[in-house]
Formats: structure tokens, C-alpha cells, sequence
């Protein structure tokens, strides 16, 4: 190895040798002996090494260089699911005894790639029932370089529906461009441009309902959509399912079938959450949602229930309105203390009010590293709202005060009562567990202003409310 000494060369001969002069020096011992001199402006020289003479030649050396993008794997995924990846809303075709299809168990797998300044995304998955039957699969690229975000997503879902006299087999297809612009750090504005075909596929169940399967054919439509959205968020999380301020989500959306322009779907809908700090970790969370749709054909919302719950309930016995084109569907959550389609109709509007307490995390003096212990917090909840139809929840165009039974030949018409407003009280826990946010939660639904006497048991995998 060589040991260099920094020599100085100038008129001030006794200047401090601890001091560096970055423009005065060179170094002594170079392996180099026969070294040009270099004129400075004040009639001194310094010693130049002929490899400096080399590298000041060398033009290379000053020149850019392309950046080549290269992938590297962000995340592998591979997991229990019970969820589904909800680009779109569900084909609504059964308008005597409605029912939702729930996603059930499945197997979830996920691979993503990124490059080194995580500008490109490329992600692809495939979310497999046991049965085979309904499964998903998504593919999307991410364009992240500029300001303005851009997502392409292809996405294909298959649904099976058991009706009474045929099976219907849902074929999605979408493609999807999803395009997100940043106000500031807090404020974003969010578009999206979705072409969908559906084919619906009827199947006899037995050799008694061969004719009417028969008779229904296929059914295939193409909608365009358009998805305009405000998003506000200033939240800041100090642990699992825990905030502290304010976010929210006004949206608008338009669906257009493209073998018939005399029909749409206008979507309206708010989302705003309210997370306020009681003591340290402690917090109070608010919801407000409501939406609605409107336009030649419109979209039903089934109030009740929780998200991605694992065993789920659908009421049947509560039909929808049938002077109302419906062709998609969707749940409402959350109300907890009854299953799926307590109310339903065209709009909705659900408030929910949780007291998180993070027992461990609240008490402890010191870090804990028990990622169980982190995450585990008692909850108590009430929840409140209503889903209806006409131009609002009680007015007798609303179809929850009229029941129809069908018994051939004879129809029978049944005038209810009902309070169009339930809610539901109870208490909960979550916590991590096998790296999956578990919920369970025991509710009591409010119904016609009684309190039902047995709760309701939820188990479900799903963040926040």
C-alpha cells in the first residue's frame, strides 16, 4: 500500500500543515518520479501526477450514463383469503328471491416486481376457491415516475349463483385504467375508465329445469364506466387499525351498456371517517357512508353484516323492489347484529361509532415485541342505518312495507310495518394472528325498536371498520 504526504508549494512557507489548501497541493511519494509542472497564477508550481494528466483526458469519465430499468421481487403473497378484489360491482339477475355471492374460502396468491426507484410496478395474482368455482384473477402495471400516478388492471372473476329452477355461471371481464393526481399531501383526486363484459352462462340443475335453463340462453353485455373521486386524508397511524385525524372520499360514477344507449347508471356516495384521540392509544372512531343510485337501470345495496366475513348469512326472505331496474348489486356494511339484506334498495346511509382500546400497548411501560400483544384491542361498537327505496325511507313507494308471496297460481301481497331504521350494540376483539388481522365481534341487532335476545357472531378478516 503507499503512504501519501500532503506537500504544500506557495509563498506562505510556514503555513499550518493541519490546514488543507484544496487548490495548492500534491501528493509526495506518487510512483510516478518524472512528473510535469503545472504554472499557477502566482508564478509557483505544483507537482501533477501523470495519471491526473490521464483522468482530465479521459472524456469518458464526464459522461451520463442511461439508467437500464431492472426488477427485482417486492412481494411474494401467498395466503387464506375470504375476500374479494372488488374492482366492480356484482350482476344482479334474480329479482324474486335475491341472493349475494359471497367469496367463501379461497387460497390468494400474489407476485409482485418493482425496479430500483419503485417508478414501475408490476403485480399478478390469482385468488382460488376449493371448490374451482369461483375464482379470480388479476394482472396490473404501475406507472409511478410522474406526478400523476397510472394503473392498467386486467381482471377476470367468475361467479357461480344457484337459483331455484337453474344454475348461473358469471363470466367478468375487465379492463380497467386508473389514473390518481396528487393536490398536496393530503388531498389527491382520483379517475378511472372501466370496460366490462359479462356473459351469464344458464345450466339446468336437474333434468326438470333442462326447458327453462334452455330458455334463458346466454346473456352477454359491455358497460363502460367512468369513476370520478376527492380523497382527503390526514391521518397518522400509531399502531394496527389505530388513527388519529381525519379522511374521507366524495365519489360519482356512470355506467354506460354499450349495445344500448337509451339505458345508465348514475352512483353517488360519501365516505368520511373521524378517528379522535381519548388518552395515548385510546380512540373514539366515527363513520358516516351513504350512497345512491339512480338512471334508467340502478344499482342495490343489501344493508347488514360485516366484511369479509367467513360464514355468511344471506336473508332471502326480504325482497327487493320490483318496479326498479336493477343489474348490479353490492353489500352495505357496516351493521352488525343482523346477516346480509336486512334493508335494501337503491340508496343507503350507515353511521358506525367503535371505542378501540389497545390493552397491552395502553398500559405498557415499554416496548413490546410480541406482535400479538402489539395488535390486541377490545372494542365496543354501535352501529346504525337504513337502505331503501324511492325518495326516501318512509315513503310508501318503499318496498321494505310491501311483501309478495308467490304460491302458483295465487300471488299474495303483505302490508308491513316495519321501522325502515335498524341498528345494532355490541363489543369485540382483534388482534394479529399467523400475520392475519382477525376480528370477532358479538352483536345485538335494534329492530322495530326491540332488542333482539341472542347475538350475532362475526368472525371476519378486515382492517378498520
Amino acid at each position: 500500500k503507499k503512504k501519501f504526504q500532503i506537500i504544500y508549494i506557495g509563498k506562505n512557507t510556514e503555513k499550518n500543515k493541519s490546514e488543507i489548501d484544496i487548490d495548492n497541493y500534491t501528493f509526495d511519494g506518487d510512483s510516478k518520479t518524472n512528473n510535469p509542472t503545472k504554472n499557477t497564477p502566482d508564478g509557483y508550481t505544483n507537482k501533477i501526477s501523470i495519471d491526473d494528466l490521464n483522468k482530465k483526458n479521459n472524456t469518458d469519465l464526464y459522461k451520463s450514463k442511461l439508467y437500464y430499468t431492472e426488477y427485482s421481487i417486492s412481494d411474494v403473497v401467498t395466503q387464506l383469503d375470504f375476500s374479494s378484489l372488488n374492482y366492480s360491482y356484482q350482476p344482479f339477475t334474480n329479482t324474486q328471491t335475491p341472493i349475494y355471492i359471497n367469496s367463501g374460502f379461497s387460497t390468494f396468491f400474489k407476485l409482485g416486481v418493482m425496479d430500483l426507484f419503485e417508478d414501475y410496478r408490476l403485480t399478478g395474482g390469482a385468488r382460488l376457491t376449493y371448490d374451482l368455482n369461483n375464482n379470480e384473477y388479476f394482472a396490473s402495471f404501475k406507472n409511478l415516475k410522474k406526478r400523476l400516478d397510472k394503473e392498467l388492471i386486467f381482471h377476470r372473476k367468475v361467479l357461480l349463483e344457484n337459483q331455484n329452477d337453474y344454475g348461473v355461471n358469471h363470466m367478468l371481464h375487465e379492463g380497467i385504467l386508473k389514473l390518481s393526481y396528487p393536490l398536496d399531501v393530503v388531498k389527491s383526486i382520483r379517475g378511472s375508465f372501466l370496460l366490462r363484459y359479462d356473459n351469464a352462462v344458464y345450466t339446468p340443475t336437474n333434468p326438470f329445469t333442462a326447458g327453462a335453463a334452455l330458455k334463458k340462453g346466454n346473456l352477454m353485455f359491455l358497460n363502460a364506466g367512468l369513476n370520478l373521486s376527492y380523497v382527503y386524508d390526514n391521518t397518522r397511524s400509531p399502531g394496527i387499525n389505530l388513527f388519529y385525524g381525519t379522511r374521507y372520499k366524495i365519489f360519482a360514477e356512470y355506467y354506460q351498456p354499450l349495445n344500448d344507449f337509451n339505458q345508465n347508471i348514475y352512483v353517488l356516495g360519501v365516505d368520511y371517517r373521524q378517528y379522535m384521540k381519548i388518552f395515548k392509544t385510546f380512540i373514539w372512531a366515527n363513520r358516516l357512508a351513504a350512497s345512491t343510485s339512480f338512471g334508467t337501470q340502478r344499482l342495490v345495496y343489501y344493508m347488514g353484516s360485516v366484511d369479509n366475513w367467513l360464514f355468511p348469512e344471506f336473508n332471502r326472505s326480504i325482497q327487493v323492489d320490483q318496479t326498479q331496474n336493477f343489474i348490479y348489486q353490492t353489500l352495505a356494511t357496516n351493521m352488525r347484529g343482523f346477516t346480509q339484506n336486512i334493508r335494501n334498495g337503491n340508496s343507503f346511509i350507515a353511521i358506525n361509532s367503535e371505542l378501540r382500546l389497545p390493552v397491552f400497548q395502553l398500559f405498557s411501560h415499554s416496548p413490546l415485541k410480541s406482535q400479538f400483544l402489539q395488535s390486541f384491542m377490545t372494542v365496543g361498537f354501535f352501529d346504525v342505518g337504513t337502505a331503501w327505496s324511492g325518495p326516501n325511507p318512509f315513503s310508501d313507494n318503499n318496498a321494505l312495507f310491501i311483501q309478495e308471496i308467490y304460491q302458483q297460481p295465487i300471488k299474495v301481497t303483505i302490508i308491513n310495518q316495519n321501522d325502515p331504521v335498524v341498528a345494532g350494540l355490541g363489543f369485540g376483539l382483534r388482534a394479529m394472528l399467523f400475520g392475519y388481522y382477525v376480528r370477532a365481534d358479538w352483536a345485538w341487532g335494534i329492530e322495530n325498536g326491540l332488542v333482539r335476545k341472542e347475538p350475532i357472531f362475526y368472525l371476519s378478516f378486515s382492517l378498520d371498520f
